[in-house]
């Protein structure tokens, strides 16, 4: 725990170091630069009150604006929300979305551990931490987050076998999770979430599959039914030694039984008779 702790805060300042080098760079605007800059100034005064309308500009409150003056991101980082001023001619600003974004990741075909070719697709949460990083530091933050997810749920994908795929899904997602929040750390990306939404396998496999869980399922059906053969023997040797103890019993047995086949209302009840019951008639 405290190794995490740790390693959060070491991301923590490498990040503000990198925007103090974007906000404050070594070398200012130089001479000429805060001449264009005077010059700005005075003809927004001389143009008062209509060029108030172009120095003011508003953002909203899920949005920051990162300015540019004469190329130069300005001191203290991106403003907003609300009002903020700039000047004409040497200054430009672009505004930058700070809510979470999601997208889909395009089906993937990866080849398992196992040798085995799966489908597997998913989704990606993540908002922008750092508007300057995400503005300075890459061309297009979105494309750049989307492309590499791809190639992280291939990476990952490929060390896994097929049946830890489809059963560690939540690891899984916590390792992509992971690895693109640390390669997107440096472009103000913060990856908040991943989830593996599906996973297809070949029809082949899916047949093979189920044949081996059918299987599988006969085999247990075989073996309880084997044991409920043996268990019923059991009590049947149990019963006819009950039985042979006390000869009325077996009188007592046939009785029931013809109890149970009247019940059903049978036209034709067969009735049994003891052997020694018809050899004292066959020798009279």
């Amino acid at each position: 725990m405290d190794s995490d702790n740790e390693v959060v805060s070491m991301k923590e300042s490498k990040r503000r170091e990198r925007q103090s080098a974007l906000e404050n760079p070594d070398s200012g605007i130089g001479l000429c630069g805060w001449l264009l800059v005077g010059l700005s100034l005075l003809l927004m005064l001389l143009t008062l009150p209509l060029s108030i309308w172009m120095c003011i500009k508003i953002v909203k409150e899920y949005e920051r604006a990162i300015i540019f003056r004469l190329g130069r991101i300005l001191k203290g980082g991106a403003k907003g929300p609300g009002l903020f001023f700039i000047l004409p001619c040497t200054d430009s600003f672009i505004n930058v979305d700070m809510r979470t974004i999601t997208f889909d990741i395009p089906p993937q075909e990866v080849l398992t551990k196992d040798s085995v070719t799966v489908s597997v697709d998913g989704v990606v949460y993540y908002r922008v931490q750092n508007a300057t990083l995400a503005v300075a530091n890459i061309t297009n933050a979105d494309a750049a987050t989307r492309l590499l997810a791809q190639t992280t749920l291939r990476n990952v994908l490929g060390t896994k076998n097929l049946a830890e795929i489809l059963s560690d899904r939540e690891e899984i997602a916590h390792s992509m999770q992971s690895t693109l929040d640390d390669a997107t750390d440096d472009w103000g990306i913060k990856v908040e979430r991943v989830e593996i939404k599906d996973v297809k396998l070949p029809m082949q496999l899916q047949r093979a599959m189920a044949a081996e869980a059918e299987a599988s399922r006969e085999a247990r059906a075989k073996v309880i039914a084997a044991e409920g053969e043996m268990n019923a023997s059991r009590a049947l040797k149990e019963a006819s030694l009950v039985i042979a103890e006390s000869p009325s019993a077996l009188q007592l047995r046939y009785l029931q039984t013809l109890n149970t086949i009247a019940a059903e209302k049978n036209s034709t009840i067969i009735f049994p008779l003891p052997l020694e019951m018809m050899q004292g008639f066959i020798k009279h």
